[in-house]
């Protein structure tokens, strides 16, 4: 058929690598930590952070800030929040030594209620 495309076709809906971009994502951190071990859960959540912002944004230097980390370790270590709201900033790296001229920053977001944020955020 025709009407499907491959997937070098494929538009891309994403931006290039190469510009400076901020972006917020609402991370479900709860529904991946089944099976992890209990004492692990905290770790393991910004491990998960970690991994979205260096998939969403193309860039393997991550940046995660401190209330990303309070935020996450908030309910303790066995038992992380459901959901976190975070703002991704592709920004350009100010480290000398560094290999790549962009870094990610992880910021938190803070939302008073979870509900109905379609049409709020």
């Amino acid at each position: 058929n025709s009407s499907y495309k491959k997937g070098s076709e494929k538009k891309r809906d994403y931006s290039d690598v190469n510009e400076v971009v901020t972006r917020k994502h609402a991370i479900n951190i709860h529904k991946g930590s089944h099976g992890v071990d209990l004492k692990k859960c905290g770790p393991w959540a910004l491990k998960e952070i970690q991994k979205l912002a260096v998939k969403e944004m193309g860039i393997p230097d991550v940046h995660i800030d401190t209330r990303i980390s309070k935020a996450a370790w908030a309910k303790g270590m066995r038992s992380v929040p459901y959901c976190v709201h975070v703002r991704l900033s592709r920004k350009y790296n100010e480290d000398e030594g560094s290999a790549s001229k962009f870094c990610v920053l992880v910021t938190y977001a803070p939302v008073t209620t979870l509900k109905n944020l379609h049409s709020q955020w």
